[in-house]
């Protein structure tokens, strides 16, 4: 982020206290760079190269027990989302074959937004990431997937705001683990309708359907052209009803799909809708 979003709230404080981080600092050495020995060669010690990665940090750990995985990566896989849904398939059953501790459950943050906020529809790669990480999630037992596309940041990859990622996976983990009954989802796209020149969207986890900050946005529409516009969208019920007057035969309906969407689709539970597309394309 920038610098001046930077600072340290102390807390108990009577009165909420902030402390910059920007502008000069004073400081004082502790142990000089020319003091310090050599570092090891990158090309061995890199956490990139699979010898490490895997040979060393996580076989040594097989077999013991484990009770399950949170995963918060997919960053560096952009732009390679069918590869992203093989490899983190087979990853995830080799794991559980690896600690021998069954399906344990297996928890994966999907790509938060980020990036510039596009003012027209346009396909992402990023987006395709987050596709990829939902179809792992809804094809592999005993997994869930927590969506962060409103708590990302535009220009941090690395957004502040850990709480609400840790506080989903949460909800997830009670649910499905330890058999809460609460809610643990947002909405989740489970079917259209097409009804004359709109579109009418079904979902799983919407027995109550929200817009955050006024009308629905983050929807698109497109007929058989494959052109995409922003629809109009409105809640009727647990549905969603979307059009263009744009798009006179409609045949597909995206939501969220951007690096940065405007998405403000939630349930009553506080949760937001996960990013979907009903196309091939």
């Amino acid at each position: 982020g920038k610098p001046d979003q930077m600072f340290v709230a102390l807390n108990g404080a009577e009165q909420s206290v902030k402390l910059p981080l920007a502008g000069e600092w004073r400081y004082r050495p502790s142990v000089e760079m020319k003091d310090m020995e050599a570092p090891p060669s990158p090309t061995v010690n890199a956490y990139t190269l699979v010898n490490v990665r895997y040979n060393a940090m996580i076989h040594p750990l097989f077999p013991y027990p484990i009770k399950g995985v949170v995963w918060y990566q997919g960053e560096t896989n952009v732009g390679r989302a069918d590869q992203y849904e093989k490899i983190m398939s087979l990853l995830i059953r080799d794991w559980r074959s690896g600690f021998g501790s069954g399906e344990f459950p297996f928890l994966i943050v999907q790509l938060a937004n980020y990036l510039e906020r596009k003012q027209q529809p346009s396909d992402s790669a990023w987006a395709r990431l987050r596709q990829a990480q939902s179809n792992i999630a809804r094809d592999t037992p005993n997994s869930g997937l927590a969506v962060a596309i409103d708590i990302g940041e535009a220009n941090d990859i690395h957004p502040k705001n850990k709480q609400d990622v840790g506080v989903r996976l949460a909800l997830i983990a009670l649910a499905k683990t330890y058999g809460r009954e609460l809610q643990y989802s947002g909405p989740v796209y489970r079917g259209l309708k097409v009804e004359g020149d709109t579109v009418r969207l079904s979902f799983d986890h919407a027995e109550t359907l929200v817009s955050r900050a006024g009308a629905l946005k983050g929807f698109e529409i497109a007929a058989s052209d494959q052109k995409f516009f922003w629809a109009d969208a409105k809640i009727m019920g647990s549905d969603v009803i979307v059009s263009s007057p744009d798009v006179k035969n409609p045949v597909a309906v995206r939501y969220g799909w951007a690096d940065n969407p405007d998405a403000t689709l939630y349930n009553d539970g506080g949760l937001p809708a996960t990013p979907f597309r009903t196309d091939k394309w």
